[in-house]
């Protein structure tokens, strides 16, 4: 059956909550560069959740010639870990079910990391395709990431259904015209 319709779905904190998988690396990351920690958790998921890392790393005291060392580091600690994260167990079903109808892909202002996270939960297979910010030119709030599925796709935004969790996210979907499911706070 050829599939018309297409379900997208953002990573952190809708796939799985990674607040603290992303704190840690980065945390880590800041202190093996000799810079100093200037945040803790609360703050970090207050104010740096959501935007890309070059607009939440000078909230973290990262100067902007560092940002890319940071990121890079950062991409090294987290699949040490990934233990600290949470599955959105709901919505892999839904996806599972949607699977035969629905082309399914990942847009997620992550890096490569995403494979890994995938990975290591055995979710990987069920993503046709994962776009990454190292594959757009522009990162959530823009819709480039989900404007390329459809692409990829060749599927129309009014087959589309996107679930985001973000304020960055969903700003970004909104102009898509495709349909929105927010994703807020799972268990």
């Amino acid at each position: 059956m050829e599939k018309s319709k297409l379900v997208i779905c953002d990573l952190d904190g809708t796939l799985f909550d990674t607040r603290r998988v992303n704190y840690m690396a980065y945390r880590e990351a800041i202190e093996r560069a000799g810079l100093p920690v200037i945040f803790d958790y609360d703050i970090y998921v207050e104010k740096c959740w959501g935007p890309t890392y070059r607009g939440f790393l000078p909230i973290m005291g990262v100067p902007e010639n560092r940002f890319e060392e940071i990121h890079d580091a950062k991409k090294l600690y987290y699949e040490e870990n990934l233990k600290y994260a949470a599955e959105n167990t709901h919505l892999f079903n839904i996806i599972k079910a949607m699977k035969n109808e629905y082309h399914t892909a990942v847009v997620t202002s992550g890096s490569s990391n995403s494979k890994d996270i995938l990975r290591y939960f055995g979710r990987l297979e069920l993503f046709d395709v994962i776009f990454t910010i190292d594959d757009v030119k522009n990162g959530k709030p823009d819709p480039e990431g989900f404007l390329k599925a459809m692409e990829y796709f060749r599927v129309k935004p009014e087959n589309t259904i996107i679930f985001e969790d973000s304020d960055v996210g969903l700003a970004a979907a909104r102009k898509t015209g495709a349909s929105i499911c927010v994703v807020d706070d799972f268990k």
